[in-house]
């Protein structure tokens, strides 16, 4: 389905759909959002865009492969819980560290980290999987 409106459409509506991904990955444990549903999100979006315009331009909009963005998110997730064993508690623990920026002080948590890495594995499994389908489905 490539209407002139749609390509027309589609890179703002990505560009917009990521962009709110982050907002919601972002506001993660504090009210309803996290790691997964902007991930889920983000993947959307990139799915929209590879109906819209093909897969070779949201291959080159990713940069990486989705694959390696999956597995770099599974690191950084499984890093979050080994750093809670270095610091003598239990595996998956959240710990804190507070960093002043701009004259503010940010709280930086393993829980952020976590959702982080959540986000990069289920961005990269699901677009991947889209990618697939997409090309699958052209041929």
């Amino acid at each position: 389905m490539r209407t002139l409106i749609f390509s027309t459409v589609a890179p703002y509506l990505t560009s917009l759909m990521v962009v709110f991904s982050i907002f919601v990955l972002l506001r993660g444990h504090n009210e309803p959002g996290g790691g997964f549903i902007g991930g889920l999100i983000a993947a959307s979006a990139f799915a929209i865009y590879g109906i819209a315009c093909g897969v070779s331009p949201v291959r080159r909009a990713l940069y990486f492969h989705p694959m390696g963005l999956a597995g770099f998110g599974l690191l950084v997730g499984t890093l979050a819980g080994v750093l809670s064993v270095f610091s003598s508690v239990p595996f998956m623990t959240g710990l804190w560290a507070y960093v002043p920026l701009f004259g503010d002080t940010v709280a930086l948590s393993t829980v952020l980290m976590f959702d982080i890495g959540v986000y990069f594995v289920v961005v990269g499994s699901i677009t991947s999987i889209a990618l697939a389908l997409e090309e699958r489905s052209s041929d």
